[in-house]
């Protein structure tokens, strides 16, 4: 049975994204950046939503330069919620998905294995795969910028009784939480 993990970088005052999408803030922090080539590691299963999946595209070209997309996702299969019809880069495994997360989860555990699921945003489809109950972890690695408003990083009322913090860690400017979704 894999697991579905919501494994996101965040401003400290809980923003995914500026108004315009923009992760500018995320790079221009310096020094040591949390490592995910261990996660990556266990990663069978990509998903994004079709703005985090529109950005991809955008920022890195990927439509003109295919072959970029082996060096980040390798041959794993990404499936992209979305109402629309998507270009995908040549030769990537990109699964164009619609309706409620529920309805998917069949297909994204086929198609994970015994791995992990890394939802990666934004923030309402990860929601989404709460109010599932379909997300079992939420890493934050959590930036030392403050933005005036943008992409919530979790547009839902989660209380306490939900989450349980596993772990706290410093890497660098970042500080690095892992909650286990309790209930899932």
């Amino acid at each position: 049975m894999p697991r579905f993990v919501f494994h996101t970088a965040t401003t400290a005052n809980g923003y995914l994204a500026t108004p315009d999408d923009s992760l500018a803030w995320l790079f221009e922090v310096q020094g040591e950046e949390p490592d995910l080539s261990g996660f990556m590691a266990a990663v069978t299963v990509l998903v994004v939503g079709s703005t985090t999946y529109e950005w991809l595209l955008r920022e890195e070209n990927l439509l003109a330069e295919p072959a970029k997309w082996a060096g980040y996702f390798g041959a794993k299969p990404m499936f992209v919620f979305t109402t629309r019809t998507l270009a995908a880069p040549e030769g990537a495994d990109v699964r164009f998905v619609g309706g409620p997360v529920a309805d998917n989860l069949p297909a994204l555990r086929e198609a994970a294995g015994d791995g992990t699921v890394w939802v990666q945003g934004g923030g309402d489809l990860a929601g989404q795969f709460l109010d599932a109950g379909a997300l079992d972890e939420i890493v934050l690695d959590v930036a030392p910028v403050f933005l005036a408003g943008g992409r919530p990083l979790l547009p839902r009322e989660v209380r306490c009784d939900r989450l349980h913090l596993a772990s706290a860690e410093k890497v660098g400017q970042f500080a690095v939480l892992t909650y286990a979704v309790l209930g899932a």
